[in-house]
């Protein structure tokens, strides 16, 4: 059920949603404000889009997000995970592609919403998570070289061995004043004196630098040089998305990647709130409202956005209680752009290329691949095939590939778990002395034990294993350590059943758990084996083949 915190909140007015807290919550947002401007500019530019596309975003989904979402904290807006989706879509679609893009994947994650598939993401392989975000931390201080050097290359390839190729070849053409601003950048963000660390230091930074460099004239790259319409346009631009067929099928893969990095990212985000206040998010809720904040997003002209991990942690530390705070960082992020706007064109690009740097820096994922060599080496082949793919190939491969992997891995890992074996001298230990006292003086009777879940991934080996034993005239499959079992299962019983005709031997089947049993009877097979071929324990199915091999003598 879709249930805003906001509206669940506002009727806890005056108890807890008071004059005070709503202050408290106010302040916080005008401190993460000032924290978003600096990223969301950065983050824009280096989608290839500009500087208000990031400031739209941090505006129209952080208040979507804040007003509709799951969370008490979650704060949205752009996050360096989508900056090479949309620097990629943008080279293929251009910037009408990437609007319908987003409009597909807000819609994708209204759906999943919908659906509740909110609970279904934690299941997403940790290694496919650590190797893409690491990948793309690579990838993302790579696309800042350029500026951070003051190299001025133009139409950089995307590739990233010919884009360092590139910038080897042009390091002579470094700016040095460039190179020093840019340094200075980075001193100030990680190495400001501690008293000034509640003022936010990648603020702090770009004030400071673009003073100097306008006061002395440098003659470095600023905003201003490369949007040179920055202020004369309006903040937003509506547009609408392509409605070609041929144009919605091509942009389908990279929406559903938007979708589930929106969808994953957010989530974690609000897991990580979760702990620190000691709450619980509405994790559907939150997709949803993560949806309709892409689309309204994308159609002001807007670029994709999610819950952003860092942005919600200072919100947290700022006080913040209640999504007001979300709320009044958007308002204040609106005000202070429409107000500003002029003066973004001053800021030094080197400056936004060491914000990155840091985002990228914090980013990749250094505990893992200091632990490679600790993990299982499925986990350790879909943890690099990840991570590579997404710097030498494509993200959206990366994924799928990573996937595919991860399903193959899980597959052969619970493979492994299911064994079947005949309950002879060795495997009697658990059962009671009676029956296996009755176990040992059987004879004509095979009795097999099949141990883990019974799907596509075992029946060869389960199949394997009877079709390799000798045919008595009775035969006890007991499965009581069977916990789940798929079609292919099923069928696998149903070959076992008919093997067991063709050779005149007769099954039996106990101790089936609920899951198992429930399929069975949806497909009618407890009809076909016939009711009294099952039995509930060892001991009765074991005096039902007795009772059937004596009358088999007799006859």
């Amino acid at each position: 059920m879709f249930r805003s915190r906001l509206f669940s909140l506002i009727k806890k007015y005056p108890k807890f949603f008071t004059p005070q807290r709503i202050f408290k919550d106010m302040a916080a947002g005008f401190i993460v404000a000032f924290i978003a401007i600096p990223l969301s500019i950065a983050l824009g530019i280096a989608s290839g889009v500009g500087p208000t596309e990031g400031l739209v975003t941090a505006i129209v989904a952080g208040f979507f997000v804040s007003l509709l979402g799951g969370s008490d904290v979650q704060i949205g807006g752009p996050t360096a995970a989508f900056v090479i989706i949309v620097y990629n879509i943008i080279q293929q679609y251009g910037t009408s592609g990437l609007l319908t893009a987003t409009v597909i994947a807000g819609i994708l994650l209204i759906i999943m919403g919908i659906l509740k598939l909110g609970n279904l993401v934690k299941y997403f392989p940790y290694p496919i998570i650590t190797g893409f975000t690491s990948g793309i931390a690579v990838v993302l201080f790579s696309t800042q070289i350029n500026e951070f050097l003051g190299l001025r290359l133009q139409n950089i390839p995307s590739e990233f061995i010919l884009k360092w190729e590139i910038y080897f070849q042009n390091l002579h053409h470094t700016n040095i004043t460039t190179l020093l601003i840019g340094l200075s950048a980075i001193y100030i963000i990680n190495f400001l004196p501690k008293k000034l660390k509640k003022f936010p230091t990648p603020l702090f930074a770009i004030i400071i630098l673009t003073i100097i460099a306008t006061y002395f004239n440098l003659n470095i790259e600023t905003v201003g040089s490369t949007f040179a319409n920055l202020g004369k346009q309006s903040l937003f631009k509506f547009q609408m998305p392509s409605t070609s067929l041929q144009t919605i099928m091509n942009l389908i893969p990279p929406a559903i990647t938007i979708a589930l990095l929106a969808g994953l990212e957010s989530l974690l985000s609000a897991v990580v709130a979760d702990e620190k206040i000691l709450k619980k998010h509405a994790s559907n809720t939150e997709l949803i409202a993560q949806g309709i904040a892409n689309f309204a997003s994308s159609i002001v002209g807007g670029i994709p956005a999610t819950g952003a991990i860092v942005r919600t942690s200072a919100n947290i530390n700022s006080g913040a209680k209640t999504p007001i705070s979300g709320i009044t960082a958007s308002l204040f992020i609106l005000l202070i752009s429409l107000l500003c706007m002029d003066h973004l064109k001053l800021i030094p690009s080197t400056v936004l290329a060491a914000i990155l740097f840091g985002v990228a820096f914090r980013m990749f994922d250094f505990k893992a691949f200091k632990d490679i060599l600790k993990a299982p080496k499925s986990d350790t082949m879909i943890f690099m095939t990840t991570f590579l793919l997404t710097v030498f190939i494509d993200l959206i491969y990366a994924i799928q590939i990573g996937m595919l992997f991860a399903a193959i891995s899980f597959i052969k890992r619970m493979s492994d778990t299911t064994d079947i074996y005949s309950l002879e001298a060795k495997h009697l230990k658990g059962l009671n002395s009676n029956d296996i006292d009755l176990i040992k003086s059987l004879k004509g009777i095979s009795i097999f034990e099949i141990s883990g879940p019974f799907f596509f991934g075992t029946t060869a080996t389960i199949l394997e294993f009877i079709n390799n034993n000798k045919n008595d005239k009775a035969m006890i499959l007991l499965m009581s350590k069977v916990p789940t079992i798929d079609s292919s299962g099923y069928y696998a019983l149903l070959k076992i059943h008919r093997k067991c005709i063709d050779t005149n031997t007769k099954l039996f089947l106990c101790q089936i758990q609920r899951q198992p049993l429930k399929m069975l009877k949806k497909y009618g097979f407890i009809e076909i084996l016939g009711r009294k071929n099952f039995a509930i324990t060892l001991h009765s199915a074991i005096i039902k083949a007795q009772k059937y091999t004596q009358e088999n003598n007799i006859l």
